[in-house]
């Protein structure tokens, strides 16, 4: 007598299960979110000159005495951070939101998740509370760029700031961090995912797919340009010709620290203030190692990037030759002098620990999708109370971050919830 078997749920069937629930739940909210509805081209809608000195006054602004090493120069409150995806913007995120913190800076924020409904085209509309020509002082969450926009909210004196990464190592863990949420990647067989992608990509992307845009130009896409253009398509240099116009200083993640001093000095900021610890860095176990017949394959796969980081590449050297090497050299040796004092004073061990060993959920790092891969820190428990609170502000990953702001992440932790539930069964 043969009995009737259960049938498995298999990671494929969760993951489609996911896929299908978190769509419909997605579809759903977008149909009742008002801030779909589109606003533009009124000049009322922009930051007016006049609110716009009003709002600077109302901050509180670093003295005299703790202003760059630049003379005459008067440090920059209105920011706009094009936070690109696995490019160490968290870190950058961090920076900013604790120097808008202790100068009591306006942000515009996304309401109900930590990003501007991307992959969706940013609209000023989708920045909670917004009304018409409303002026803020920083814009840094995630959002598919868009600059017309973007001006909208902020001063005519904003800094432009973003971050660019190798676009081979950006999909490398761009591709670790998101295949699980790109259903087209779910029937890939053997243990090395990524290098079956690179073998034969186009069997694995469509450009119209869920979610593709994580496996090919994410920069260009993050941007808001078509990821699926050909490297030697004349759209290409010209879109970063625009993004040249609009942005005044391009950091390089790796280069990272001098990216924080040529920051610093644009704007007339002080090495107080861009101190800092890693975020959101991968365990190295999980880093694929690629070969250089592998990088050469992510290289063409991803011209578009490759184009655009070269481009920002140069216009970076040439900023740290005209900032001076040697002086350079003497920052750079600062800040790590520094950000090592930090650490004394603040880390038990000294380093960043696996999500397992986290003691304190507040200084947990959001998790990708099946996995805990995302290294995070513990806070001496004996620290120095004088230096307690800046400890746990370095320490706090962006979404715990955002909630002390007063940011409601309603959609993002149930999004957390569901991921973790249907991959964790």
């Amino acid at each position: 007598m043969s009995g009737k078997k259960g049938i498995k749920c298999t990671p494929v069937v969760r993951g489609l299960l996911l896929w299908v629930l978190l769509t419909n739940i997605v579809l759903v909210l977008y149909c009742f979110n008002p801030t779909q509805v589109k606003i533009r081209g009124h000049q009322e809608d922009t930051c007016p000159l006049s609110m716009a000195g009003l709002l600077k006054n109302n901050v509180t602004t670093p003295s005299q005495s703790t202003k760059s090493q630049s003379e005459g120069c008067t440090p920059a409150v209105n920011i706009m951070f094009m936070k690109t995806h696995k490019t160490a913007s968290s870190t950058i995120l961090n920076i900013l939101f604790r120097f808008g913190e202790k100068h009591k800076l306006k942000f515009a924020f996304p309401d109900g998740r930590n990003d501007f409904f991307y992959p969706s085209p940013f609209l000023c509309s989708q920045v909670k509370g917004y009304r018409p020509g409303e002026c803020f002082n920083i814009v840094c969450n995630h959002m598919r760029f868009d600059h017309q926009e973007v001006a909208k909210l902020l001063p005519p004196d904003a800094v432009y700031i973003t971050i660019l990464r190798d676009p081979v190592d950006l999909f490398e863990s761009s591709f670790h961090y998101y295949h699980k949420t790109v259903p087209l990647t779910w029937r890939i067989n053997g243990e090395n995912k990524l290098m079956e992608f690179l073998s034969n990509p186009r069997t694995f992307y469509s450009p119209e797919a869920y979610n593709s845009f994580y496996l090919k130009n994410l920069l260009f896409f993050d941007f808001g340009f078509d990821n699926d253009v050909k490297a030697d398509d004349p759209r290409v240099m010209s879109h970063i010709h625009n993004l040249s116009k609009h942005f005044d200083l391009v950091l390089i993640a790796e280069y990272f620290e001098e990216s924080l001093i040529l920051l610093k000095d644009k704007l007339c900021w002080t090495m107080e203030d861009i101190i800092y610890f890693k975020l959101n860095a991968r365990k190295s176990s999980s880093v694929s190692r690629l070969t250089p017949e592998f990088r050469a394959k992510a290289l063409e796969w991803n011209g578009a990037d490759w184009r655009l980081y070269q481009h920002f590449n140069a216009t970076f050297w040439a900023k740290v030759e005209a900032y001076g090497k040697e002086r350079m050299k003497q920052e750079v040796n600062e800040l790590r002098r520094r950000n090592a004092e930090m650490k004394a004073i603040c880390l038990e061990g000294g380093n960043a620990v696996e999500p397992q060993k986290i003691q304190n959920k507040r200084f947990m790092p959001w998790q990708p999708v099946g996995e805990s891969s995302i290294l995070g820190y513990n806070m001496k428990k004996d620290t120095d109370p004088k230096f307690r609170t800046i400890c746990e502000k370095m320490l706090t990953p962006e979404i715990q971050y955002l909630s002390e702001l007063g940011v409601s992440l309603w959609l993002t932790r149930l999004w957390g919830w569901f991921k973790d539930t249907v991959f964790t069964v």
